[in-house]
């Protein structure tokens, strides 16, 4: 693996029609977030050859959005991935670093914004980003590592989509 996109679902509705938190669904800001983050990662040459996604429905959603702005991209749905840790996420992200030159996390907070922290420390980040990213990893917030040979991440870039242009 050379690069590593880590990133929250879109914005989400508070509750599901059909009960339970995995159920939730994109609101109408979450889809327009989802596709403009696709676009955006696209446009900067960041083209996922695997995508780990979370079995959620908001997860799931933000991917359907997405996709159609990369291209062919290699998709398995991680049931570990739903509410995960940020070593479960970790873990995850290692043992698939071989099937890919670029893994794309779709994920949930807080596992998502403690493993990027996490990310952000091993690659010197500046401090001005280490505090941009301690103010919160927002709905469809994509953080980007270059990965060195040696499986040391190098911080590219925080995006998000209301940096981007999507208010809430």
């Amino acid at each position: 693996m050379d690069r590593l996109i880590l990133m929250r679902h879109a914005q989400a509705e508070p509750s599901s029609p059909a009960g339970g938190d995995a159920a939730r669904p994109l609101s109408p800001s979450g889809c327009a977030e989802a596709s403009l983050m696709g676009r955006v990662l696209s446009g900067r040459g960041l083209k996922p050859d695997l995508a780990l996604v979370s079995p959620a429905t908001r997860t799931q959603q933000t991917w359907e959005l997405m996709k159609e702005a990369f291209g062919h991209v290699k998709v398995r749905d991680t049931a570990n991935l739903y509410n995960a840790s940020a070593k479960t996420l970790r873990h995850l992200i290692e043992s698939h670093e071989d099937e890919a030159g670029c893994l794309l996390v779709i994920a949930h907070n807080p596992g998502v914004h403690v493993l990027a922290t996490e990310y952000f420390r091993d690659s010197d980040a500046s401090p001005a980003e280490l505090e941009r990213l301690s103010a919160g990893f927002p709905p469809g917030a994509a953080a980007v590592f270059s990965i060195q040979g040696t499986g040391r991440c190098t911080y590219e870039g925080f995006l998000t989509p209301r940096a981007m242009g999507v208010s809430p």
